[in-house]
């Protein structure tokens, strides 16, 4: 089901393995589904442990932009990505298998300025790719009918009405 939230081209396998953990609406408590995107994507069982750290360092980086720079240039070092010049276009190698597919699609989505609207809902830390002409979204959708009926922008604005109204 296409919910307007799909990242363009590969970006979309990164924000896939991003929501492979998730804060479910119905009992807002975070669950791991990595095995099950690992059962499904085919990765290989040595790949699991690499792959979901990387997942929960990008997490990290999509959800606290401030740490971004340091984090994703430790996974460059850590799986030796390099670039190359492949028919007069900038290209990257590496060695680390589908780890190093998943950084290669994160670092073209920085040099092409995609990167910065991959991003993680405040509540419900959903990652998404954000369409809009400013790149100014803010939560996952402002109402239900997302993945599993999210509404989170209507629901922060109702708690900042309440807060403000009530508050004081």
């Amino acid at each position: 089901m296409l919910t307007g939230q799909e990242a363009p081209g590969s970006l979309e396998d990164v924000r896939t393995l991003l929501n492979s953990w998730l804060i479910p609406n119905d009992t807002r408590v975070a669950e791991d589904r990595f095995e099950s995107y690992a059962e499904r994507c085919e990765l290989p069982e040595r790949q699991h442990d690499v792959v979901r750290r990387l997942r929960d360092d990008l997490r990290s980086v999509v959800e606290g932009p401030d740490t971004a720079d340091a984090g994703l240039n430790a996974w460059v070092d850590r799986l030796d990505v390099r670039p190359s010049v492949e028919e007069g276009r900038l290209g990257f190698r590496h060695q680390a298998g589908p780890a190093g597919e998943l950084l290669v699609t994160v670092l073209t989505a920085i040099a092409s300025g995609q990167w910065s609207r991959l991003k993680a809902c405040p509540d419900c830390r959903w990652a998404f790719y954000d369409h809009t002409r400013n790149g100014s979204k803010r939560w996952c959708l402002m109402t239900a009918g997302g993945p599993d009926g999210r509404s989170c922008g209507s629901i922060a604005k109702v708690r900042a009405y309440r807060d403000r109204t009530q508050g004081g």
